[in-house]
């Protein structure tokens, strides 16, 4: 498999990783459907979302696969008064990434980024390669160093 932004930055910061391949098919492009299909347990697989505010700034939001944003959290962490998932035709424009196969590493640009705190139980999570049917294993540590993000509870 060819390498994707986000193992690039990996390797540029020495930080190890593993990628993990599992199909993945349009219908089903959720973080749930992508730790059944990998053999995962879903509270190890993590999916980006990205967020706006009224002010069209951009958040991204990194939490285990069963689990929602909290929009009240999510205002407050941000300073926001108003915060929403970004429309998914402006996925691609804003981050560089498709739906299902979106990393907190690598985007077009970097925009403040939170992982939630509770990737602090576990020893590794999977995160998107930045391609579909691809999850990097990481440390959540190394995943915060790397996507210069800060551990948050926000759901």
């Amino acid at each position: 498999m060819k390498k994707t932004n986000a193992m690039r930055i990996l390797e540029s910061l020495g930080i190890e990783y593993e990628v993990l391949s599992y199909d993945w098919d349009e219908e089903h492009l959720d973080a749930v459907h992508a730790s059944e299909s990998a053999g995962l347990p879903s509270e190890q697989v993590f999916k980006t979302i990205v967020m706006q505010n009224s002010d069209n700034e951009a958040f991204v939001f990194c939490l285990p696969a069963d689990f929602s944003v909290s929009l009240k959290k999510a205002r407050s962490l941000t300073g926001s008064k108003d915060i929403d998932l970004i429309k998914m035709e402006n996925l691609q424009p804003i981050t560089g990434y498709i739906r299902g196969g979106c990393s907190p590493l690598g985007m077009k640009r970097h925009f403040p980024t939170f992982v939630e705190e509770l990737a602090l139980l576990e020893e590794h999570i999977y995160v998107s390669a930045g391609l579909r049917g691809f999850q990097l294993k990481i440390t959540p540590s190394n995943l915060v160093h790397a996507a210069e993000a800060t551990f948050a509870d926000f759901t």
